[in-house]
Formats: C-alpha cells, structure tokens, sequence
C-alpha cells in the first residue's frame, strides 16, 4: 500500500533504418502471414535455402554487372547482422563495380545467419528435450512471483 511498485519502462530502440527487416522476397516486412520470414526454429538447411532465394538486385544478371546495393534484400541483411563492417563496406563495392555475385554474397550472409542462430537453435533445442526442466522453471518462476506479491499486496 502506498508503495512504488512499478518501475518507469526505458525505451529500447533499434538503430536507425533497422526498425524491421523485409521478407526474404524483398516486397515487404517478415511475415509469418506472407511466409517470407526466417524462423529461429528453421534448420539450417531451411535457413540455407531461404537464403539462397532471396530476392537481390534484377538488374545483376552476371558476375561482371555492376550490382545496386540499395533495395538488396541481401545486403539490408548483412547491414543487420554482419559483424566486420568494414569487410562488408568492401563487398558492397566490389559488388557495385561488378566481379562479385549474388550467389557469393549469399553464401556470406548464410554463414552470418547460421553462427548468430546457432547457439539460439542449441539453446531450444535442449530445452525442447527436457521438458521437465521447463515445468520446474515454471513453477519455480510462479513460486517466487507468488511471494513477492503477498509483500507487495
């Protein structure tokens, strides 16, 4: 009673231009609806072939086309996850110039993919096999909620 419960939420905000990623199709944002979404739960050979057809530029029809970067699914995927921002600054002008291909760059982004969802796919995985664990947890979880409340109220 009279007491301060509640805690004032803080903002968590995405860099700028990385509010949402587009669909692996390139029209529009990940959807489950539009089945044009990566799911943590894929595998990764799922994740492989959805990455393997993702949309990139129409226009870079060979190896030697110099490539738009701009409107890349690809690309505003590596923008997202790519770590070596600098090796990713090079590959996009070499692929502006032309010399470097689609499949190339997509290969890149799959391995990019796989090694951030990895430990993500281990994780579930292990608590996907133990169910019993996760019944613990929850009533651990709801044991202690419990109590803080009867302090609280």
């Amino acid at each position: 009673y009279k007491q301060n419960v509640l805690k004032r939420a803080k903002a968590l905000l995405s860099k700028k231009g990385m509010g949402r990623l587009p669909g692996i199709d390139g029209k529009a944002k990940m959807s489950k609806s539009l089945n044009n979404a990566i799911y943590l739960s894929d595998s990764p050979d799922i994740i492989k072939q959805k990455v393997m057809s993702m949309y990139t530029d129409p226009n870079h029809i060979r190896v030697t086309d110099p490539g738009r970067v701009e409107g890349n699914t690809v690309f505003t995927y590596l923008d997202a996850f790519c770590k070596d921002k600098k090796n990713l600054a090079e590959m996009k002008e070499h692929y502006k110039a032309g010399g470097l291909g689609d499949v190339k760059v997509k290969k890149y982004l799959n391995e990019i993919i796989q090694a951030e969802l990895e430990p993500i796919r281990n994780r579930r995985n292990q608590y996907q096999n133990n169910m019993d664990y996760i019944y613990e947890i929850l009533k651990d979880v709801s044991n202690q909620t419990r109590n803080i409340v009867s302090q609280t109220l």
